[in-house]
Order: structure tokens, then C-alpha cells, then sequence
């Protein structure tokens, strides 16, 4: 297999390899830090390279293997022994830098690792560094002060998203297989649609926050990116469960999401719309993908039926909350203007004005779930409009910059409140040749079924032959 190839192969199929002895975890590291060292200079995708602890660790997991018997070389690994992964910045590992996306910290490094990187590394995964986010995760676009941009592998005029932006491009150059992100209100689902990626964000509970408590008040979830369903199912599997103490859980699924990939599907009630008030309608290109979507899903066998949404009584209260993750402590004058003119609002509130929007957050979010509970996925675009810019919106007004983030993101955030799981399928291209995801949208706690469709869209309509030009050499 040559290099390029090997670096877009899915993960399982990379832990396969090393445990049959076909390459080693450390030919494997070295070929990924290669390409970094070659393609991040135009992507950004990177904010900090471990390339000596990735070495290094590559290497014993190497030499372990060596010492093992032919027979028993892969007896006992864990499942994804010798794979390389990313972290996004946003979540600590030891000795490394932990910026959060604010420039004043990018060299403070982190005395532990979170709870999430702790699962990471038992599951055999070598973690090759850190990626870029937005500053302090506030954004859908990855241009925090003090580090380059990240960029769309596929055209790097484009964003990749935010604010797991350097994650998801990471995965699409085939600077890492998998990659680690986290959702707040659309940071996974947003960059896995701009870069062509699978990008699960669990149901609230599902993936621990330790050693720390809630995460916007339940709004923020890690997740998995991968180029295939199976790779982004096995790597929840790593990432899911129960730490004690944890604000929110969830009982362990009956089996892995991974064999959800290989059930056969039943005939699930699928809804969709091309309209949510109060933003309107979606993009021309974005509501025929939708359609095309459902038109797909009826060809497999599913009944599909439009609905009606409206979030209006919704953008107050989670702008109220989700705006209050900016204060984290950080000086105002060390951060951009967004996030300044964030945290001037978030400052002019009291707690009292928190909890009534806290409040009826959680209302709407009950109200909506109810109004959904009769069907089993519900069919969304991940964007109102085609991916910007690089920088497109930076000279703006802060509030400008704000509403546009708002207009543009709306079908996310939604689910955030709500808590539900949603998967995120690349389902097409925009005008500009970028991919566009579609999101669906599952029953509470129901991964399971969100998977097991998604992997019967993907058999139907793949997407694993699909290489942004700039890195398929």
C-alpha cells in the first residue's frame, strides 16, 4: 500500500494491519508527522505537534509487539493499539499545552490529562497533538489570535468550521485517521459538514467531563471525526461511559456502537423540514441536498413526512447561557473582539437572569422533544448557507459577527438544549466544490439507531473515495 493510501485508510483497518504485523505503530506515526510537517504550514490544523512523545510511544508499542510471539502478538491489545489520533485544544493532555484557542496560554502545559484522553490512551491510540479551535471554542470558523487559521483541506480559502476546525481537517488531509472534537452547539457537526466528514455529537451523558463537572450547563459533548462510520462508532465506544461523580449519565448501550454499524435496519418514521423560524429558509443548494437526502431514504425503505419547527422561543435563553462559557477566567484584554463583546454581555447579567434563561431553555427543549418523539430521526442541513471565507467575517462589528454566527448555525444549537444525539453525513457538494453535511437527529440516548442508518447511507452512498486534491499526494 503506498503512503497516501495508508494514510486515508480507516482506523480499524490500521489496527488490523499492526496487529498482523503489516506495519508497526511507529512506521505508522512517522508516516503521519511526515505529512503534518509537509501540509500543516497551509492548513493550520495544528496548533502543537508531539512529535517526540508520539515517537516515543510509537516506538515502545513497537517493541512490544516485537517481543510478543507470532501467535499471540495481538492477543490482549486494545482495539485501536499503535493508531495515531489528534486532540482538540480545548481538552487537556499531560505535558502538553492546553491554549483553549487564547495566545496568552499556548505554552502553559497541562499537569493531566482529561478524563476523555485517559480512555484515549487504554484504547492504544498514539496522540500525535493538539488541535486548532476557536478561541475558547465561541466560534464556527478556527481564526483565534495568535495562531494561524485553520483552513479547508479541501480549497484553504474556505474554513473548516469551528470550533473543532483543526480536528476535522486533521482527518480530511489525512494528517490524523480519527480525531477527538467537542460540540457546544454545532462544533462537531459544523466541520465534519466543510470537511466532508462522519462527526457524531452524543446524547448528553453519554461521554464523560472528568475530571471536571457540567460543560455549559449541559449544552458541550466530546465526539468522534472519521472518514467512515465504523471508525466513528468504534471511537464513541472509547470515548462513552460513566465517570463517578459525573452531572449527567447514561446506563452503557446493550452492545457496542460499533456492531450497530452491522445491524440490518428496520423501517424507521423519518421527518424533515427546508424552514425553521425565525431564520426562514434554507439555502437553495441546502434545501435540494435535504431533499435529496429524504428522497434517498425513501429508496431504502424508511417512511419520511415533513414537519413543522420553530426556535424562536428558543434563541434567547441559549444565548443567554451558551454566551456565559466565555467567562473561563481569562483577562478580558487577552481575548478577541467577539469574545470581549460575549463577555461584556454575559457580565451585565446576574445570576438570577441565568437561571430564568437556564429555565426556559430547558423548557423548550422539553417541549421539543415531545414534539418529536413520535418519529425516530429527524433530517436537517448542518449550515443555513455555503461555508465562508477564511476571515469573511473578521472585519465586522462584533455584534454583526454574532448575529451572522446565529443565522448561520441555527439548525444545531437546537440539540445542544435538547440533548439528543445527532450524526453528521457528508451528503453532497456546495457551488463552491465543499462538501455538505447533513445532520440527523435521533430519539434521546438513541445512538444506536443514528448509526445503523447512517451506515446504511453510507453503503448506499459512499464517500470513502472522496480526497480533498491538496493532500491526495
Amino acid at each position: 500500500m503506498n503512503p497516501v493510501d495508508l494514510a486515508f485508510t480507516p482506523a480499524l483497518e490500521q489496527a488490523a494491519l499492526i496487529r498482523h504485523g503489516e506495519i508497526s505503530p511507529l512506521e505508522l506515526t512517522q508516516l503521519y508527522l511526515e505529512r503534518i510537517e509537509r501540509l500543516n504550514p497551509i492548513l493550520g490544523s495544528y496548533f502543537v505537534v508531539m512529535a517526540d512523545q508520539a515517537i516515543a510511544d510509537a516506538r515502545a508499542k513497537t517493541e512490544l509487539l516485537a517481543q510478543r510471539t507470532i501467535s499471540s502478538a495481538s492477543e490482549g491489545l486494545p482495539p485501536f493499539f499503535g493508531v495515531p489520533i489528534s486532540i482538540k485544544d480545548l481538552s487537556p493532555v499531560l505535558g502538553a499545552p492546553c491554549s483553549y484557542g487564547v495566545g496568552i496560554l499556548k505554552n502553559r502545559p497541562s499537569t493531566e490529562d482529561a478524563g476523555i484522553v485517559t480512555k484515549i490512551r487504554e484504547a492504544g491510540f498514539v496522540i500525535l497533538g493538539k488541535t486548532a479551535t476557536s478561541e475558547l471554542g465561541s466560534t464556527p470558523y478556527t481564526e483565534p489570535r495568535g495562531f494561524p487559521p485553520a483552513r479547508n483541506p479541501w480549497n484553504p480559502d474556505y474554513t473548516p468550521g469551528g470550533s473543532s476546525g483543526g480536528a476535522a481537517a486533521s482527518v480530511a488531509a489525512g494528517l490524523s485517521p480519527v480525531a477527538h472534537g467537542s460540540d457546544g452547539g454545532g462544533s462537531i457537526r459544523g466541520p465534519a459538514a466543510c470537511c466532508g466528514l462522519v462527526g457524531i455529537k452524543p446524547a448528553r451523558g453519554r461521554v464523560s467531563h472528568a475530571p471536571l463537572g457540567d460543560k455549559l450547563s449541559g449544552l458541550a459533548i466530546d465526539g468522534p471525526f472519521a472518514r467512515t462510520v465504523s471508525d466513528a462508532a468504534a471511537l464513541l465506544d472509547v470515548l462513552a461511559g460513566y465517570v463517578p461523580g459525573d452531572p449527567y449519565w447514561l446506563p452503557d448501550p446493550p452492545q457496542s456502537f460499533l456492531s450497530a454499524t452491522q445491524q440490518s435496519v428496520k423501517t424507521l418514521r423519518i421527518a424533515f423540514t427546508t424552514n425553521i423560524p425565525p431564520v426562514g429558509k434554507f439555502h437553495p443548494v441546502y434545501e435540494q441536498t435535504v431533499l435529496d437526502t429524504v428522497a434517498l431514504l425513501e429508496e431504502l425503505g424508511h417512511q419520511v413526512e415533513p414537519i413543522e419547527l420553530d426556535f424562536t422561543e428558543l434563541a434567547e435563553p441559549l444565548i443567554k447561557v451558551w454566551q456565559a462559557g466565555v467567562d473561563m477566567g481569562v483577562p478580558w484584554i487577552f481575548l478577541g473582539k467577539l469574545n470581549r463583546w460575549l463577555l461584556r454581555r454575559s457580565r451585565s447579567n446576574s445570576g438570577g437572569v441565568y437561571l430564568r434563561a437556564l429555565m426556559q431553555m430547558q423548557s423548550f427543549a422539553r417541549r421539543l422533544v415531545v414534539t418529536l418523539d413520535p418519529i425516530d430521526v429527524l433530517v436537517l442541513p448542518i449550515f443555513m448557507h455555503p461555508v465562508i471565507r477564511v476571515g469573511e467575517w473578521a472585519p465586522l462589528r462584533a455584534a454583526k459577527q454574532f448575529e451572522k454566527i446565529v443565522n448561520w448555525v441555527a439548525p444545531c444549537p437546537p440539540f445542544n438544549a435538547t440533548g439528543q444525539p445527532a450524526i453528521a453525513l457528508p451528503m453532497g457538494l456546495d457551488p463552491n466544490g465543499l462538501p455538505i453535511g447533513i445532520q440527523f437527529i435521533g430519539r434521546p440516548a438513541d445512538e444506536t439507531t443514528l448509526i445503523s442508518l447512517a451506515a446504511q447511507i453510507e453503503q448506499a452512498k459512499p464517500w470513502i473515495h472522496r480526497r480533498p486534491a491538496l493532500c491526495a499526494e
